[in-house]
């Protein structure tokens, strides 16, 4: 992992510009042998030149053949070994969407879903109901009062919301209630700790009373929670590489993720890599290190839409030129991990990175960039915490170590 007492010790401040550009869920393969991945089939004129100019590399985002989850890789992508720093999926989703998290409190990330007659899942994700549909959905849970505790329950994105339970003695070590796939009943609520019982008691007494205000529903007449957890206390970003520290993303998990680790959260209006690109042009001379996540790549893996998620990347490519005109001094396009349009989730491929550092780079062969350029790419296979001392580095921020 990045050793954060070097970084202190080692940083130095210039002007220089550093951009993170993650393109979620970035890393693919293909659908048939001999094939392309989504990333190799889409039309990226702009990202082929840059891998031209520049060095590619892949790197392993937790450890070889392990597949992260969403907050374990953004960590990894900052930094912070996830095995040693951990932020669950409710605390980000609720921190991301502005809700105070103490340690004392226990969140969770809510999926509504849909039942069949018999109380099996049919879709974990309720056909992927609008926001619209999903408001009053949301508020009508949050109605609901149990003796001792408060829930707190909110809106995130269309299907997804955050509940957030504050009272006396929680513990969030709780195993998810998403069974992971379609065809069994959601999960009950289980303490994985004699500490945590207390909490699971009083998420099942919700959980139970939910699905009854919910059972005339079409779609999303049913949910599962996942990555109960509360506040990590992370060591901050900022303060670790003397950065001043933006993020900007359309999807609040990962401006929650931004929120823990002590970077700001630029707000801005839309929702596609034109108008977040527009928004690090907006607040260019405040900041020194920009993190800019770009959702559906994952998504469109997730979905097992190789041609759509091809066509998001062609996206994030056409637009990529009002970004360069901004000039940064270093530019990493990336993924957080691998989301593989043919496994329909994530997945432990490498995955592929792209440094552009004019001044400072050591231009490899490689003039394409794919899974199997960055493959054969001159930064080879590195762990994901190794991304931040790079980029440091090309910025010229850190000091020789040692005379």
């Amino acid at each position: 992992m990045t050793d954060f007492e070097l970084m202190r010790e080692l940083q130095q401040q210039n002007t220089s510009k550093i951009v993170l550009l993650v393109l979620d869920g970035l890393g693919g393969i293909p659908l048939d042998p001999g094939g392309h991945s989504a990333l190799e089939a889409a039309k990226t004129p702009n990202l082929d030149r840059l891998a031209g100019e520049g060095t590619l590399g892949q790197f392993v985002s937790i450890r070889p053949g392990i597949t992260p989850g969403s907050g374990p890789a953004h960590l990894a992508l900052f930094g912070y070994d996830p095995l040693e720093y951990e932020a669950g999926r409710g605390v980000l989703e609720a921190t991301g969407i502005g809700m105070e998290i103490s340690i004392n409190d226990v969140a969770a990330r809510g999926n509504f879903c849909t039942l069949d007659s018999s109380g099996n899942i049919s879709d974990r994700r309720a056909g992927r109901i609008s926001s619209e549909e999903a408001i009053p959905l949301v508020l009508k849970l949050d109605e609901i009062e149990l003796p001792d505790v408060s829930l707190d329950v909110r809106h995130v994105r269309e299907y997804r919301f955050a509940a957030v339970m504050r009272g006396a003695d929680l513990n969030p070590e709780i195993a998810d209630t998403d069974p992971q796939t379609t065809g069994v009943p959601p999960l009950s609520a289980r303490a994985d700790k004699p500490t945590s019982e207390k909490a699971a008691e009083h998420f099942n007494r919700w959980i139970k009373r939910a699905g009854e205000a919910l059972s005339d529903e079409k779609k999303a007449n049913g949910l599962t929670l996942r990555g109960f957890s509360s506040d990590p206390r992370l060591p901050q970003f900022p303060e670790i590489y003397g950065l001043r520290s933006a993020c900007i993303a359309v999807y609040p998990m990962y401006r929650g993720v931004s929120r823990l680790v002590g970077m700001d959260v630029i707000p801005f209006d839309g929702d596609t890599p034109e108008e977040e690109f527009v928004a690090a042009a907006n607040h260019w001379d405040a900041f020194d290190f920009f993190f800019i996540h770009i959702k559906k790549t994952d998504s469109s893996g997730e979905d097992g839409d190789i041609i759509k998620k091809a066509k998001v990347i062609e996206v994030v490519d056409k637009a990529l030129p009002a970004l360069l005109n901004l000039n940064p001094d270093v530019l990493a396009v990336t993924g957080d991990h691998s989301t593989p349009a043919k496994l329909k989730t994530h997945s432990w491929h490498p995955v592929p990175f792209l440094l552009w550092a004019p001044d400072t780079v050591r231009v490899d062969s490689q003039d394409t960039f794919g899974e199997r350029s960055c493959q054969s790419g001159g930064l080879g296979t590195f762990p994901a915490t190794d991304i931040m001392p790079l980029l440091m580095a090309h910025a010229k921020r850190l000091r020789k170590f040692g005379a």
